[in-house]
């Protein structure tokens, strides 16, 4: 049954962490939410943790990785400044891969105890379709995002002796907060890049999430699915 497994899900505070948090509330799991704020829609038990802080995630994850209901990881948490590399400043630079790569890798190595002491979950992590496409401007966000590609597909062999599999979802442009202030330009570029061209929505990127989770997803692994196409 669905209640008896636990997702956590990284960056559940708004935009898309937030709507799967309530997706897969919706569906009958077990959902906990984390992010630095320590916020989570309403109704999900939610923790504050700066996943770019390994202490951070130690001290407060610490009763998640003792789960022995723990079932999925849902990394969502991510940053992003459409900057040029040479207009970035060092802070930002630093910032963007301490949360996207560091952050990732941090609360992924930190549960994979318990998945492997369970015997088996789903981690999910999130990269982008600009880092296939190239996009100019993206290059300090795409090197984050490259990394945690790079990543999960090795993390996915040492995971999968344990029944755990390690999939990737690299979305196009959605409306959330990260592109909020990109103009609509610049994303119909990104979108004219990709074999759909058509701009998506958060639930296209739910229903991934899901079928990720499944059980029937188990020779799933190592695999970076671009939605959209690239």
């Amino acid at each position: 049954m669905k209640a008896d497994k636990t997702i956590l899900v990284t960056g559940s505070s708004r935009g898309l962490g937030a709507s799967i948090c309530s997706a897969l509330q919706a569906d009958g799991y077990h959902v906990i939410g984390a992010s630095r704020s320590g916020k989570a829609p309403d109704g999900i038990e939610a923790i504050a943790c700066d996943i770019g802080e390994y202490q951070s995630v130690k001290d407060n994850l610490k009763s998640v990785g003792k789960m022995k209901s723990l079932y999925g990881l849902v990394n969502a948490a991510g940053i992003a400044s459409m900057n040029l590399a040479i207009s970035t400043p060092p802070e930002t630079i630093e910032r963007i891969i301490r949360t996207n790569l560091i952050g990732t890798i941090n609360v992924n190595a930190f549960l994979a105890k318990r998945f492997v002491r369970n015997k088996g979950g789903r981690i999910i992590n999130f990269s982008t379709i600009a880092v296939p496409i190239s996009l100019k401007g993206e290059s300090i966000y795409i090197a984050s995002k490259a990394g945690v590609e790079g990543f999960s597909k090795s993390f996915a062999r040492e995971m999968a002796d344990f029944n755990t599999t390690v999939n990737v979802i690299a979305p196009g442009p959605i409306e959330t907060d990260l592109i909020a202030k990109v103009p609509a330009a610049s994303i119909q570029r990104i979108i004219d890049q990709q074999i759909i061209p058509k701009q998506f929505t958060k639930d296209d990127i739910v229903d991934l999430t899901r079928m990720l989770l499944s059980e029937s997803s188990h020779m799933l692994s190592g695999q970076v699915f671009n939605v959209g196409g690239a």
